[in-house]
């Protein structure tokens, strides 16, 4: 998991970044593959506590349950799983999942979107954020390169072969300067 001091000079505005993917309040989410809880936070204070939140790691949901008891949000449920199993995990459909800087490493990229299908709601948006599919190199924050391997990054087109088979259709393809860019995916 990558130093929380460079995830804030990526995104200054957590908040921000999530509503210009569609997050709004009154809406159910996930954080699937939350982390240390960069975006659970602000994800909670939109929805007002309305989001659950997954990850593999139980020391990463230990440091994403701190953040929400710092920032004073509450959480519906932490779930330590791996994310292909969210649809028997997570009790009611949703509204939106989000995933944010995973996807790229996620071995069975198809399975996982199929599990997403199935948490959601029709209708309900599957958001991604990935890096841009730019050398590495290239990708500095606080003077080092930053990011996964730069054959793991997905450009928009691959993201769009893994997701729209199990039957979503884009939405939006928003840049996330300086280094990332935001698909939101309608599930039909």
């Amino acid at each position: 998991m990558p130093d929380r001091d460079w995830w804030t000079v990526l995104w200054p505005d957590p908040a921000g970044l999530l509503l210009s993917l569609g997050v709004a309040p009154g809406m159910t989410v996930l954080d699937l593959c939350c982390g240390d809880g960069y975006f659970t936070a602000p994800l909670a204070k939109i929805v007002d506590g309305r989001v659950y939140a997954l990850d593999l790691d139980p020391a990463m949901i230990e440091m994403a349950r701190a953040e929400a008891e710092q920032e004073g949000v509450s959480v519906l449920k932490w779930i330590i799983a791996d994310a292909g199993e969210i649809s028997r995990l997570i009790p009611e459909k949703l509204d939106l999942v989000l995933i944010a800087n995973t996807l790229h490493g996620v071995p069975d990229q198809p399975g996982l979107v199929q599990a997403v299908a199935k948490t959601l709601r029709p209708g309900g948006v599957f958001a991604i954020v990935n890096w841009h599919p730019v050398p590495r190199e290239q990708t500095t924050v606080l003077g080092h390169p930053r990011g996964p391997k730069t054959d793991m990054r997905m450009p928009p087109e691959a993201v769009r072969a893994v997701v729209e088979p199990a039957g979503f259709h884009l939405i939006t393809l928003i840049d996330l300067p300086p280094y990332h860019y935001g698909m939101t995916f309608e599930r039909a």
